[in-house]
């Protein structure tokens, strides 16, 4: 039997580049370049840098999917109350993004933003569900929030274990 951390090349008799049919490579190294890429402290920086940029960018969002992300008529820049909701949002994107770069040191940040995505998104969704013309919501920004903060929710926790293991 071999162990668990080598792959047999043998696929339909082929090879690949410098290598012969047949040929075990210890694949538990490459594994190890990847560790780096794939540790959920890495994956939580491009979450960050992402959902940052999507928050930075609800304005034109509004305008090019008013039925998704905008919840009043006419141009955006008409809403008083969605004016105010792009700024807090693109300053919430800059901070985002700003805290990929240590995202330990912005623990309460991330966690904010994960739980008030979250909440945001139950009280939008009620009412966009009471509310007929705002249904198109339920297919832009609610989920959305919901995707944001459960994905910042996870990689957050996933992150601190690893934190508190020493794997980080």
């Amino acid at each position: 039997r071999k162990p668990p951390h080598t792959w047999r090349i043998a696929a339909l008799g082929g090879t690949l580049p410098g290598k012969e049919a047949g040929t075990v490579i210890d694949f538990e190294s490459h594994i190890h370049e990847w560790r780096g890429f794939m540790t959920s402290d890495a994956l939580l920086k491009y979450a960050l840098i992402l959902f940052g940029a999507i928050f930075l960018l609800v304005y034109p969002l509004a305008i090019v999917w008013p039925s998704g992300w905008a919840w009043h008529q006419g141009a955006p820049y008409e809403s008083n109350y969605f004016m105010m909701i792009v700024g807090v949002y693109a300053t919430l994107g800059v901070f985002l993004i700003r805290a990929s770069a240590n995202p330990q040191a912005h623990r309460s940040l991330i966690w904010f933003t994960a739980w008030s995505s979250l909440v945001h998104a139950v009280i939008m969704a009620v009412q966009a569900m009471t509310t007929p013309m705002q249904q198109g919501h339920m297919m832009g920004d609610v989920p959305g929030l919901i995707v944001a903060g459960i994905v910042l929710a996870v990689l957050m926790k996933a992150t601190e274990k690893q934190a508190a293991l020493g794997t980080a």
